[in-house]
């Protein structure tokens, strides 16, 4: 299957007919969590997730709404801004609208700590810089 698919513009997502948990967030970095939280959330109904726009981000939105629509637990995937997701959610038979913003801009932080840590770690190691050039 295609994922790109279950990838809607908000004017098709507005005709969905069944009930749905919507889901919105960053998906910049995604991570084991990210498959955990929206597992639990399909559970309640189909579930479709919204990739909002980030500042800075790694991915563009295009590629952001790719992943999530290659998770096996996601009906649906709509890029859209903070005041678009709203507009969907009212427009939808919300069963709930889960907000996974701030758990994402937590993870990205703590992804970036970990790698300053790792590159610090491995710049006090001796030996462990660039060898000499051609080495192998």
């Amino acid at each position: 299957m295609d994922t790109r698919t279950k990838i809607l513009t908000i004017e098709a997502a507005r005709r969905i007919a069944e009930p749905v948990v919507v889901a919105t967030g960053f998906f910049d970095v995604l991570r084991a969590e990210h498959v955990r939280e929206l597992g639990e959330l399909r559970k309640d109904g189909p579930l479709l997730a919204v990739v909002l726009p980030l500042e800075n981000e790694l991915l563009d939105q295009r590629a952001r709404a790719e992943l999530a629509a290659g998770l096996r637990m996601v009906d649906y995937v709509v890029a859209a801004d903070l005041a678009g997701a709203g507009a969907l959610a009212g427009a939808l038979k919300t069963i709930r609208v889960a907000h996974l913003e701030a758990a994402d801009a937590r993870r990205v932080q703590q992804l970036i700590d970990h790698v300053q840590r790792r590159q610090t770690l491995s710049e006090r190691q001796p030996g462990s810089g660039p060898g000499p050039a051609g080495a192998a």
